[in-house]
């Protein structure tokens, strides 16, 4: 009874009042008399922003989030569209030509339904970001997820304000959005804040703005949906979501009141989203949208190859940890990735701890190099070096001019080589590299097999990321009416049994 989303539910007492549950008919028959409460009917669409699913033309609050080296691929993106959901492209890793190849496609394959794709933040390489945010802006691309940010750049005004008009009632339009995922709460008041005065002029300065653009930044937001990212795979802070997602909101709800906007800013929730509990629990703390990304890279649409999507299916909550991150390597950033299958963090700790003991690559102890050449890069540091200098001098010159002039920085252009290529290797199923296969996960992917083990979908062959999507959201409108149920004391504490995720075919009937 508590499983048909669609129905109603009465709660009545009997003359022995006892509360009892009834499904058929509707409110205002003669057995309102013994009317005690009722239970909403509590459909999966039913969750986060209406607002929201309105400007994206959307019928779920539901983002599947942007990873590495089209992870989230073209088929990934497309099937979240066609199910109702957002997908969002994982642009970064790819060269500007992919990315523009990849943008184009989906927009014919798509005919106007809503997609996103990955602005991500490459401070070593701001080039990336400003061919990026070009192609979006010519592929008419209308909505992007700033990632990994850590301040606002040009490139972000850019975008955001390119296209801005005045209608004729004095609002303002703005075609293009962003949704930006972060975890520090001093970064989200940056992104809920206008575009930064600066930032604007030197648009200006560049011809990337006109006057009429530009004098608009003042009345609306960097981004207008915010993602509180929680404990991740990828660029992470580790937060925990329970203290973050309510902060963001309230921040939300301040700075909406301090800039006055038309639209309220929306918070959404991301980390950890990988059962239907965690799910309400997004929602329980007013998540306009949920993202998840960890999970999604297990199904048959991933990118990854399907020996990663193997490992990921059998990994648990704690076969996590943190590794360095390859493109914010010098900064001791930290991405999250997969323990269980592979070596790269603990080979690739050994290289960030090199980097920091040592001044340049002739500074290596002998021991340290040998084992970096025979088990780590498999050939001389020096031919690491002549590979990844003949890269840049091709994509950008001026970083191979530091390079030699400056040996800490050669070294570090020399690690990043393997740090780059490990998410590579695990995206091409590198067999003689798997031990070196970086995977970016987070513990939902170990939630989720656990939920999904003895179902249909503990095999990855059977995985599709909207089938995922639509138990998520399902399991938590069911648990939600349960937990309600509990709540009025129909229903014991703890009596209900665990709702395991099912096929389609079986829930399809309660899913409008």
């Amino acid at each position: 009874m508590m499983q048909d989303q669609q129905k109603l539910l009465r709660l009545l007492e009997d003359p022995g009042q006892r509360v009892y549950i009834r499904a058929d008919g509707s409110l205002g028959g003669p057995e309102d008399d013994h009317l005690r409460g009722i239970i909403p009917a509590l459909p999966p669409s039913s969750f986060g922003s209406p607002a929201f699913k309105a400007e994206y033309g959307l019928k779920y609050a539901y983002v599947g989030g942007s990873m590495v080296g089209a992870i989230s691929s073209r088929a990934m993106v497309k099937a979240l569209a066609e199910g109702g959901a957002l997908g969002f492209l994982g642009a970064s890793g790819l060269t500007p030509a992919r990315v523009d190849e990849e943008v184009a496609a989906l927009s014919g394959e798509l005919a106007g339904r809503a997609f996103g794709a990955c602005l991500i933040h490459t401070p070593q390489d701001p080039s990336w970001e400003e061919k990026a945010a070009e192609i979006y802006l010519k592929r008419q691309v209308r909505v992007i997820e700033a990632s990994a940010f850590m301040q606002l750049t040009p490139s972000l005004v850019r975008y955001r304000l390119s296209g801005a008009a005045r209608r004729p009632d004095g609002s303002i339009f703005t075609p293009n959005r962003i949704l930006a995922k972060v975890s520090r709460l001093e970064l989200a008041r940056r992104f809920f804040a206008p575009p930064p005065d600066k930032l604007v002029k030197e648009c200006l300065k560049r011809g990337w703005l006109n006057e009429a653009e530009a004098a608009l930044a003042p009345f609306v937001p960097m981004a207008g949906d915010l993602t509180a990212e929680a404990d991740s795979g990828g660029h992470t802070d580790f937060r925990p979501s329970l203290p973050l997602w309510p902060a963001m909101a309230a921040a939300a709800r301040e700075m909406t009141e301090k800039y006055n906007y038309a639209v309220p800013l929306r918070v959404g929730a991301a980390g950890g989203i990988g059962t239907p509990a965690a799910l309400l629990a997004a929602a329980s703390v007013g998540a306009s949208y949920v993202v998840t990304a960890s999970i999604n890279q297990s199904c048959l649409e991933s990118g990854l190859a399907p020996a990663g999507r193997e490992l990921l299916a059998r990994a648990g909550q704690a076969d996590m940890v943190q590794g360095p991150a390859a493109d914010m390597f010098e900064l001791g950033a930290k991405v999250q990735v997969l323990k269980f299958g592979t070596l790269y963090a603990m080979r690739a700790q050994k290289l960030a701890e090199a980097y920091h003991q040592c001044a340049s690559l002739d500074d290596i102890p002998a021991a340290d190099r040998e084992m970096f050449e025979t088990q780590i890069f498999k050939q001389p540091l020096a031919d690491i070096w002549a590979q990844t200098r003949a890269f840049f001098g091709e994509r950008d010159p001026a970083q191979v001019l530091r390079a030699e002039g400056d040996p800490k920085y050669k070294m570090a252009l020399v690690f990043r080589w393997y740090l780059g290529q490990a998410s590579r290797w695990a995206i091409g199923g590198v067999e003689d590299r798997r031990p070196d296969w970086q995977i970016f996960c987070g513990p939902a992917q170990g939630a989720f097999n656990e939920w999904a083990k003895g179902s249909v979908f503990e095999a990855p062959e059977n995985r599709r990321v909207m089938d995922l999507a639509l138990n998520l959201l399902y399991g938590a409108a069911v648990l939600a009416r349960r937990n309600l149920a509990v709540a009025l004391g129909v229903l014991p504490f703890g009596a209900a049994p665990a709702l395991k995720p099912r096929p389609i075919s079986e829930i399809k009937t309660y899913l409008n």
